[in-house]
């Protein structure tokens, strides 16, 4: 494919080669968008750690937790969700974009035109005064059309970069979907947290309950004071006041999961089943490799394709500071008597090429370039600030994942020696070998670190979970499904005609950019599942590269 250089030397050919040249297409000016270095490191900072391993993670990685309910409220979620829906939405906008981006290449005006009209002249105009007629009807009908030719790319430029920005759109609905099933999961196993302390709370309520029986029976005997019923009954009721706001979280936890299920608040009870243990998974978790985030995480995708658009935009400001040449023809019929619009001799005719230079405003047209350009940069730090940002994400919820696991170990064994020292200080307390203080610190004791075990073990999920998400998964659900309810599409399809548009199919997998074209090789700019738009043999020109 000939370089923008080349074309320009072809300007000393003859006129007619250089008309032929200007009919066939030019060059593309601007950059040719190359693939961003990524920040990304060799291996995870908790390589060594034999729980960790480097194979590829699961995809439906829901279903380490092996919790038919939580599966059901991602299969829920995923064909229910609203956000997610939008963002299918807005891949329908991106591919009509793309259509009237596409549409540029062709005849830009297109009309037919008709007109009756009746015209009575000044007589009081010099050189008017002689005609035969001041007063005449005019009738005309006809067809014009004009055409800019894309001799410096900028339509093709334009088509790059709606192209790159429905990518980006389509990578968008990816990340929705991955944002949806790790809130699913994380609110889930805040639900079962809150289910887990609750069921914590009330067995203490039975418990302190017992020992404020035995402490009253042991007063009523004489054999102690009155303090230690009003301590042990403190300690019950402070216990009892606990409950109220861990059933508070619960029911904002289930109202959480109503909404991320497009359903009112209480919808989604029928789905969960009753209380449940907090959602537990193996030890072990398999996180691949950094670099495969390039590929898995949506957003990196997203923020790629969107530095694409902004370099193709480089060349579309770029075009205008060369002249702008154009094809234009007009045909019609034209009388002053309706009866003669028809008739021989009435026909009209006008062509020929033109061209339009803004030479005098180069500056202003340089600056819009230049601040393109700074678009440009900043995409490509806003990418790399995505990666960077995107291996923290991993390496935070990979060291809470594997500490809060070491953490419930401690507490495990903690739990069970506090409960043996509740067991033994009401024995000793019942034979009057201990004071009640030694049994009320028990009692506190073991229910701290109860709830403590149990946070931790909601942590270790929550920790996993957002592993997960950090890694990219949860997108591929939407395999097979369309990207927008069925129900949806018909109600717009009977608003208004969508064409080839709709029904619209499955989001296309993106597991990774397409690398620049070899010269002179044809790229198609929609996906084989799209309605194709552009012409067969279409070719696109690379320019100059844009980041070597």
């Amino acid at each position: 494919m000939r370089s923008c250089q080349a074309k320009r030397r072809s300007s000393a050919f003859p006129l007619p080669v250089l008309g032929l040249a200007l009919v066939v297409g030019g060059c593309a000016v601007g950059p040719d968008f190359l693939p961003p270095e990524a920040p990304v490191q060799e291996n995870w900072i908790e390589k060594s750690d034999r729980r960790v391993s480097n194979k590829e993670a699961k995809a439906d990685w829901w279903r380490v937790f092996h919790d038919p309910t939580l599966d059901r409220l991602v299969r829920a979620g995923a064909g229910q969700n609203l956000p997610v829906q939008i963002a299918g939405l807005r891949i329908l906008e991106a591919r009509a974009q793309l259509g009237i981006a596409i549409g540029e290449l062709f005849p830009q005006q297109q009309e037919a035109a008709g007109a009756g009209k009746w015209n009575k002249l000044s007589e009081r105009v010099a050189n008017r005064a002689n005609l035969p007629k001041h007063a005449f009807a005019d009738y005309s009908l006809g067809f014009n059309a004009s055409w800019e030719l894309d001799f410096w790319g900028r339509f093709r430029r334009n088509i790059e970069a709606a192209d790159a920005a429905m990518t980006a759109t389509m990578a968008d609905y990816d990340n929705a979907l991955v944002s949806l099933t790790g809130d699913i999961a994380r609110v889930y196993t805040e639900l079962r947290t809150y289910e887990t302390l609750l069921e914590i709370a009330r067995e203490n309520v039975r418990l302190q309950r017992d020992g404020l029986q035995i402490a009253e029976a042991r007063f009523r005997a004489g054999a102690t004071s009155e303090l230690d019923v009003v301590q042990q009954r403190a300690l019950l009721e402070n216990t009892i006041a606990s409950i109220p706001e861990l059933e508070t979280g619960a029911q904002r936890a289930k109202n959480a999961l109503s909404v991320l299920l497009g359903e009112p608040p209480g919808g989604v009870e029928p789905l969960l089943g009753g209380p449940k243990k907090i959602p537990a998974a193996s030890s072990r978790v398999a996180v691949g490799l950094p670099a495969e985030l390039l590929r898995r995480r949506p957003d990196v995708r997203a923020a790629e394709m969107r530095a694409a658009a902004e370099s193709a935009r480089i060349g579309v400001a770029e075009a205008e500071l060369y002249p702008h040449f154009y094809l234009f023809g007009e045909i019609g019929v034209q009388a002053s008597d309706v009866a003669k619009l028809f008739a021989p001799g009435s026909v009209f005719l006008t062509a020929g090429p033109s061209f339009r230079w803004s030479i005098l405003n180069y500056g202003r047209i340089a600056d819009a370039v230049r601040a393109q350009d700074a678009r440009f940069q900043a995409s490509l730090v806003a990418y790399e600030d995505t990666v960077l940002k995107a291996a923290r994400e991993v390496e935070d919820a990979l060291i809470g994942f594997l500490k809060a696991q070491q953490r419930a170990g401690a507490l495990e064994r903690s739990v069970a020696a506090a409960q043996r020292a509740v067991e033994l200080s009401f024995i000793q307390y019942k034979e009057g070998a201990e004071n009640f203080q030694r049994v009320l610190d028990a009692q506190t004791r073991l229910l701290e670190e109860r709830n403590r075990l149990a946070d931790t073990r909601g942590s270790i999920a929550a920790n996993l979970i957002a592993l997960y998400r950090a890694l990219g998964g949860g997108w591929e659900i939407r395999s097979g499904k369309p990207i927008v309810p069925d129900a949806m599409q018909a109600q717009m399809a009977a608003r208004t005609d969508w064409g080839r548009l709709l029904p619209a199919p499955p989001a296309p997998a993106v597991d990774q950019l397409r690398a620049p074209p070899p010269a002179g090789e044809t790229v198609p700019l929609m996906r084989p599942d799209d309605e194709p738009a552009i012409p067969a043999g279409f070719p696109l020109q690379p320019g100059r590269p844009a980041n070597p």
